[in-house]
């Protein structure tokens, strides 16, 4: 076999290989999204590629409501590019206590599960890239720190290849903050 596809095959290998969530049942704080994603919320990310280069920089603002299972997290992007985006999630929880998701760039339905203090949802998302649009499987984890701070990191790949990551930090404590006086 040669030497490339060798490589190929343990890069698949590895990228298949991924926590479970089930793992994390046991710990502290439990996170409860509702709970967390009930008003207005700030974060701050970064975007790395496929060679761990930090190649944007963003805030988003979030405004979450809820009524009864069924949730709705308005997110304004401003990237440090001077680009802005929006997404709108609409999520409902289930009665098995996973979560169901759907937004304007999503393709079908994001499955979120949750256990102790991490939550997971994965998704895929139409990307806007110039004049193009690529479809990428996310792996989105999320992670409760306190009441007030999760962070997150979120694995973006293309055909089981990771292309980038992206990591957030969100911060509730921060919602007098707006993003236009942080970047």
């Amino acid at each position: 076999m040669n030497k490339c596809l060798k490589m190929v095959c343990i890069m698949l290998l590895v990228s298949s290989c991924t926590t479970d969530i089930t793992s994390y049942r046991e710990s502290q704080p439990k996170f409860d999204i509702k709970q967390y994603f009930d008003g207005n919320i700030i974060a701050w990310g970064m975007v790395q590629d496929y060679s761990d280069k930090v190649t944007r920089r963003f805030c988003v603002e979030i405004i979450g409501t809820w009524q009864g299972n069924e949730g709705t997290l308005a997110e304004t992007f401003y990237f440090n590019d001077g680009e802005i985006s929006y997404r709108n999630w609409q999520l409902s929880k289930q009665l098995d206590g996973s979560y169901q998701g759907t937004a304007e760039d999503v393709v079908g339905t994001a499955i979120g599960k949750h256990q102790g203090f991490a939550f997971q949802l994965e998704y895929e998302l139409l990307l806007k890239l110039e004049d193009d649009t690529y479809q990428v499987q996310m792996d989105d984890w999320m992670y409760l720190l306190n009441e007030y701070q999760v962070m997150n990191k979120t694995s973006m790949s293309k055909f089981g290849v990771k292309v980038a990551d992206i990591t957030l930090f969100f911060d509730k404590n921060a919602s007098k903050t707006s993003c236009n006086s942080t970047l």
